[in-house]
C-alpha cells in the first residue's frame, strides 16, 4: 500500500533563507531533531562545497553512532558529474540532484550553455555518477517543474527512471502552484513514469502546504509513495518552504485526506514543539503566536462562545490535542534567579554544574574534549546552548569533534 514519506530540506533550502544564518552545529541539531521526530530523510547541504565538508562528515560519523535514529541523510548536488564526485568520498549514500527544465530558465538562465537535450544528458550522467559512486536512493530534481510543459516533463522524469532514480522531486521554484492543478500533474506523471513524483513547494501564495498535500494525493491516486518536501517552521527562501510541522498535521487530521494512506515514518510528535522553539531561537525567526501547533496561541481561547465551548469539550473547538505535541522547552538557561550556566567563556566548574544537574554522563577520557566541544559549539552558535544541544555533546563528542578538524583533539 502506497505511504507518505518526509523529506525535510531545512539544512538546504532552509538555510538559504536571505537575513538570517545557522551556524554548522545548528545543521547539526537539524537532524538531531529529525531523528527524533522520526522523519525519513534530511537533505543535510552541499556535500561538493568546501565548508560544508567537515559538517557533513560530523553528520556521517553521528548517524553511524545512532544519534540520529533511523534519519536518511542525503545531499543536495547540482546535476553535474563533478559535483558528485567530489562529494562521494565523503560517504553519503542518498542524493538528490538538482538541473532546471523549464523553457523560462533554459533559455534566461542557461542562455544558450545548456538546451533541453543537454539538460537531460547532463542529469543522466550526473545520475550513473551517483550509481557508481555507491548510492543507495537518487531523487532527481526538476527545477521548476512547475513552469515546464508536461512533453518535457514526462522526458525528463523517464530518462532520470531509466538512468537509476528512485524519485522525481517537482519543484513548485516560484511558487505558483495551485491544488487542483498540482494533483493533476503529479497523477499523471507518477502513473506514466512508475516512481513517486516528490513534492518541493514554495509559499510565494501562501499556498505551499495546501499544494503539498495535493501533490501527495495526486502521488496515491497513481498508486505510488507520496514523499514531501518540508522545513521547519515553514522557513526558506522569499516567502519560505512548506512547513514540516503543519504537513505532518495536516496528513493526520485534515479531513478527507486523513487515512488516504499511512505515513510510512515512526513519527514521534512529542518532538514537535522542542524542535519548532528550536529552530525559531537558533535561525532568529520568532514564531508567530498563531503558527499551526506550536505557536504560543494555537490552543488559546478567550472570546465567551469558544471559551465555554472548550472547557465543556476541547473537542468542541480544538481539532487535535496539545499534549501530542509536547512540551514547550525549559532549559537550563532560561532559568530565572541564580544560576550557573556553560557555554563560550565557560570554565569547567560551571561546565561539571550544568552537565550533572542535566544528569548527562560523559564516557570515561571524553570530558577535555566535551567540554572544548561546549565552549566551540557556543562560540559558533552566539548564543546559549539548550539542553538537548548539551545532551547531544555529551553524548556523541569524538563524532561531534569532526565538526572542528584541528582545533579539537
Amino acid at each position: 500500500m502506497p505511504a507518505i514519506h518526509f523529506l525535510d530540506v531545512t539544512n538546504r533550502d532552509g538555510v538559504q533563507t536571505a537575513r538570517t544564518g545557522l551556524s554548522k552545529f545548528g545543521k547539526i541539531m537539524v537532524n538531531f531533531y529529525l531523528g527524533k521526530l522520526g522523519v525519513a530523510q534530511s537533505e543535510l547541504g552541499f556535500p561538493f562545497l568546501f565548508h560544508e565538508v567537515p559538517y557533513i562528515r560530523a553528520s556521517v560519523a553521528l548517524a553511524g553512532a545512532g544519534a540520529f535514529g533511523e534519519l536518511r541523510l542525503s545531499g543536495w548536488c547540482r546535476a553535474v558529474p563533478g559535483d558528485v564526485e567530489a562529494a562521494a568520498p565523503l560517504g553519503l549514500r542518498h542524493y538528490n540532484l538538482s538541473i532546471s527544465t523549464s523553457d523560462q530558465m533554459i533559455a534566461h538562465k542557461f542562455r544558450g550553455k545548456l538546451d533541453r537535450d543537454s539538460v537531460i544528458s547532463e542529469m543522466v550522467a550526473a545520475v550513473r555518477a551517483a550509481r557508481d559512486s555507491g548510492a543507495q536512493t537518487i531523487g532527481v530534481n526538476a527545477e521548476d517543474g512547475s513552469r515546464t510543459d508536461d512533453g518535457f516533463l514526462l522526458e525528463f522524469a523517464t530518462a532520470a527512471r531509466e538512468a537509476g532514480a528512485d524519485r522525481v522531486r517537482y519543484c513548485d521554484t516560484i511558487g505558483g502552484e495551485t491544488p487542483d492543478r498540482i494533483r493533476e500533474r503529479f497523477a499523471k506523471l507518477a502513473a506514466a513514469i512508475r516512481i513517486p513524483v516528490e513534492t518541493h513547494c514554495h509559499n510565494d501564495l501562501g499556498m505551499a502546504v495546501a499544494n503539498s498535500v495535493s501533490g501527495a494525493l495526486g502521488d496515491l491516486d497513481a498508486g505510488q509513495d507520496a514523499w514531501v518536501n518540508t522545513c521547519i517552521n515553514g522557513i526558506g527562501e522569499r516567502a519560505g518552504n512548506a512547513d514540516l510541522l503543519s504537513c505532518i498535521l495536516a496528513f493526520s487530521h485534515g479531513f478527507g485526506v486523513a487515512g488516504k494512506a499511512p505515513i510510512g515514518d515512526p513519527l514521534d510528535r512529542s518532538w514537535a514543539r522542542r524542535f519548532g522553539w528550536w529552530a525559531s531561537c537558533a535561525f532568529g525567526q520568532p514564531l508567530p503566536q498563531n503558527q499551526p501547533g506550536v505557536g504560543r496561541n494555537a490552543f488559546a481561547h478567550e472570546s465567551g462562545i469558544h471559551a465555554d465551548g472548550a472547557l465543556k469539550d476541547r473537542q468542541n473547538y480544538e481539532l487535535y490535542d496539545d499534549d501530542t505535541l509536547g512540551p514547550f522547552p525549559d532549559d537550563w538557561f532560561t532559568r530565572s534567579g541564580r544560576v550557573v550556566l556553560t557555554g563560550e567563556y565557560g570554565g569547567k566548574a560551571g561546565f561539571r554544574h550544568v552537565m550533572e544537574g542535566l544528569g548527562i554522563q560523559i564516557a570515561g577520557g571524553d570530558e577535555d574534549l566535551a567540554f572544548s566541544l561546549v565552549q566551540m559549539c557556543a562560540s559558533a552558535s552566539g548564543k546559549p546552548l539548550a539542553d538537548d544541544e548539551l545532551r547531544l555533546i555529551g553524548s556523541y563528542p569524538r563524532q561531534l569533534a569532526l565538526l572542528f578538524p584541528g582545533v579539537t583533539s
